[in-house]
């Protein structure tokens, strides 16, 4: 039955299935869960180094250097491990991430496993980034393909842990906010470090995780005058006194960023005495000292160097520094910077670095920049100030535009096979991305997802709702192949809410969709089918037969779940008729191949193996491959229990041949359970072993809760093949687990009813007659032949 999540669009990377037989589980304590030990991605050449480049012209900072070298200090003297965690906390601008990138360059060669580096983002104006978000980050680094991320957060953490078990690594974790953000991202390996930045104390860190903090202060005048020196050396033609200096840095409070800024702005007047650039600075303090009289001096101080430095910029520049205050996200390239200025690319990328230059905006990487959170807020300020409301809305509507008609190149490319989400006329000389194939489309997608966020939150909550639906609907073509369902279910609501503000049913409708697959995908069955059916309805409404079709399949694969197989079977022949009307093969072909195993549940095998035949072709003419592999899925699956045994594993081959070469690495690791049955069926028990261990390894990498428990229970039934019974009630019970879990209750029952055969096996009567009546007690609840066959199977050990 094709899943949304299955959608072979939507699978962009291989990931090998690594491990064999001996790689699968400790089953010891059944009810944590299953461990895996796995080759992580073989392309991956070495080691992430993550670290942003280190900080010019650092000064000082001997005492907080010395206590961070203790760290190495205990390991040299002959303890083991690291000292696990470092706070380093203090005020903003204090150069809390400028020490933690200096010591950490200095330490990279000591940590073999690799860097990793992420900025949370706890400050800024915009959303932080979630542990989520950055374990996704941080999977990435270290080989996990974008589909193998596990979709929940304990089982990314979980993997994160047991991928840096043997390694000896180095975290920075920059701009915390809260510990909730931190304490998924921490190693369990006591020779990794991590590093954390924040202006927080994180008391609970240090209590409960042991994590020690360093507080930095401002520098003292020597170091601030030093900083100054530094700096300017080698720029400045006239001799600057010790007494200017001392005063510039008085001016600057001592803050490193604030001193930086005003370094920069001297150095760029090489002949201007630096007393005149002082009073260039007392004045523009005065005037912030009468905007902001309840500000402290270290923040009076730092909005005074900032307003000084813009001051000094070209006009083109301070404008382009203003309406970046508007940008969306956190980060961004340069065409969207052009986007936003409305120039060409060439000339932004001049002011950009006109702007890092002077220091009031950072590049984080090759053509990608950000500001400081305090200089992201400033040149907010500033555009509210200076840019009057129809050229904010415009430079909105502009940066909005760019990433909306990107997105749409994108996913064209990611996902071709998906119907268009429909484009209003582009915005007046808006240019977006282009894409020359499917990898660079992802390899934007994932650079910009964050932005992609904000700017459908953004777009919500200034009026522009046919920009936010839009958005949103097409962020569905990388969703349905990554689970990440807290982002995936907020953006489509927020989608959601604006096709409504602006009474747009074809957008309700898509995002109806968008919800009903996440909440399908992540269980949650009733409000995947309220969500289905009101999409329904609209499309119906409008006339939109497509979006009926595919609607209709919708509801239909909720009733499967459900075991409502005549009522699936009737939405199935019924979105068969639908696209069979449009000529729409690879539809129709779907439809057929989830009406076939429908009737495949009934036990009505012949009629089964009819639609599946037929779904092949149709694949086939379609030229659509991966369809077509999961056709010939099930019918050999249709074929097995038809006790045509060659032929199914004629069939299976020719679908595992399919995931192998279009690396569908999903929907391969499910086929080759069939595989194991049929090689069950042949009396193979030890190979069948083999390719159910191998199925749970890739089940497990990838996140599917419910398809590692089918992994698992299968593994347990070729154990009992073997005679190995114990072992087959270790497995089965971790699929119960994992089953109870995920609330599927058909998959729960029969693996009840297999655990209580292996009790039964073990001697156990007591605990096979309980699983057998609690299995039954779940049967009770189903309505077809299959659900009678497994009652029959238990019947006699029921108490």
């Amino acid at each position: 039955m094709a899943r949304p999540s299955d959608d072979p669009r939507n699978f962009e990377s291989h990931s090998d299935l690594s491990g064999s037989a001996r790689d699968v589980v400790q089953a010891g304590n059944v009810q944590g869960g299953v461990h895996f030990h796995r080759e992580t991605d073989p392309n991956r050449a070495s080691p992430p180094r993550q670290l942003p480049g280190d900080v010019g012209a650092f000064v000082n900072r001997r005492n907080e250097i010395r206590a961070l070298d203790a760290v190495l200090g205990r390991e040299r003297g002959g303890t083991s491990g690291a000292a696990g965690i470092y706070v380093i906390t203090g005020t903003a601008g204090v150069g809390k991430t400028s020490l933690a990138l200096h010591w950490a360059h200095g330490v990279r060669d000591q940590y073999p496993g690799g860097q990793l580096y992420v900025n949370l983002r706890g400050y800024d104006p915009g959303e932080p980034v979630t542990a989520e978000q950055a374990l996704d980050h941080f999977l990435r680094a270290l080989g996990v393909a974008p589909s193998s991320t596990p979709a929940r957060l304990e089982d990314r953490s979980a993997l994160f842990r047991s991928i840096l078990a043997d390694q000896r690594a180095l975290v920075v974790l920059d701009n915390a906010a809260t510990v909730s953000q931190v304490r998924p991202l921490l190693p369990g390996n006591p020779d990794c470090l991590v590093l954390v930045t924040s202006r927080h104390r994180f008391s609970g860190l240090v209590a409960r995780d042991g994590a020690h903090r360093l507080r930095l202060d401002v520098f003292s005048e020597q170091d601030a005058v030093r900083l100054l020196h530094t700096v300017t050396a080698g720029y400045r033609v006239l001799t600057d006194t010790d007494t200017d200096l001392s005063e510039l840095a008085r001016l600057c409070a001592r803050l490193p960023l604030a001193l930086r800024i005003a370094a920069e702005r001297a150095s760029s007047r090489p002949l201007m005495p630096l007393d005149e650039l002082i009073a260039d600075l007392r004045d523009e303090s005065a005037l912030w000292g009468a905007l902001t009289a309840e500000e402290d001096d270290e923040s009076d101080a730092v909005r005074t160097v900032f307003a000084w430095s813009y001051r000094a910029l070209s006009e083109a520049a301070a404008r382009l520094f203003r309406l970046l205050g508007l940008h969306p996200g956190p980060e961004f390239g340069v065409s969207a910077a052009a986007a936003l200025a409305d120039a060409s690319v060439s000339v932004t990328r001049q002011l950009l670095d006109a702007l890092t230059g002077a220091h009031v905006l950072e590049q984080a990487a090759y053509g990608r920049f950000q500001f400081h959170d305090l200089l992201r807020i400033y040149a907010a300020q500033q555009a509210a100030q200076y840019e009057d409301e129809e050229a904010r809305d415009s430079a909105l509507a502009r940066i909005l535009n760019h990433y909306l008609f990107s997105l749409a190149r994108a996913i064209s490319r990611i996902a071709p096979m998906d119907r268009p989400v429909p484009l209003p006329e582009p915005y007046p000389d808006v240019v977006g991305e282009e894409f020359t194939d499917r990898a660079t489309a992802l390899q934007w997608f994932e650079l910009e997802q964050a932005n992609l966020v904000s700017a459908v939150r953004t777009a919500a909550a200034n009026g522009q709702h046919a920009v936010a639906w839009r958005i949103a609907a097409l962020m569905r073509g990388v969703y349905v192949s990554r689970n990440p369902f807290q982002e995936w279910i907020s953006v489509s609501e927020t989608g959601l809410a604006s096709a409504t503000a602006i009474g747009d049913q074809r957008g309700q409708a898509e995002m109806h969709d968008s919800l009903g697959k996440a909440y399908l995908q992540s269980q949650r069955l009733d409000e995947a089918e309220s969500h289905h059916r009101e999409a329904l309805r609209l499309r119906r409404e409008i006339g939109d037969r497509y979006g009926e079709g595919i609607a209709v399949n919708a509801l239909g694969l909720l009733d499967w779940r459900r075991r409502r197989l005549a009522d699936a079977e009737a939405c199935f022949q019924k979105g068969r008729e639908i696209f069979h009307g449009l000529a729409d093969l690879r539809w129709e072909a779907l439809l057929l191949s989830n009406l076939g195993m429908t009737r495949f549940d009934a036990l009505r095998l012949d009629a089964a193996a009819t639609d599946l035949t037929e779904a092949v072709r149709l694949c086939r003419e379609a030229g659509d491959r991966a369809y077509e592999g999961n056709a010939l899925f099930y019918l050999a699956m249709t074929q097995r229990e038809r006790g045509e045994l060659e032929a199914a594993l004629s069939r299976v081959r020719q679908a595992l041949d399919i995931s192998r070469t279009d690396r569908l690495t999903a929907w391969g690791a499910f086929w080759l359970l069939e595989l194991a049955r049929i090689q069950r069926a042949l009396g193979q028990p030890g190979e069948a072993l083999v390719s159910c261990q191998e199925a749970a390894v890739a089940q497990r990498q990838i996140g599917d809760r419910n398809r590692e428990a089918a992994a698992l229970d299968s593994a347990g039934e070729a154990y009992r093949d073997l005679g190995r019974f114990t072992e087959a009630t270790k497995f089965h019970r971790m699929a119960v687990s994992l089953y109870r879990e995920t609330r599927d209750r058909w998959a729960l029952a029969n693996a009840l009813a297999n655990l209580a055969l292996a009790l039964s096996d073990v001697g156990d009567t007591e605990g096979a007659a309980g699983c057998a009546a609690e299995a039954a007690a779940v049967l009770s609840g189903f309505a077809d032949a299959r659900a009678t066959a497994q009652y029959e199977r238990i019947a006699g050990l029921l108490p």
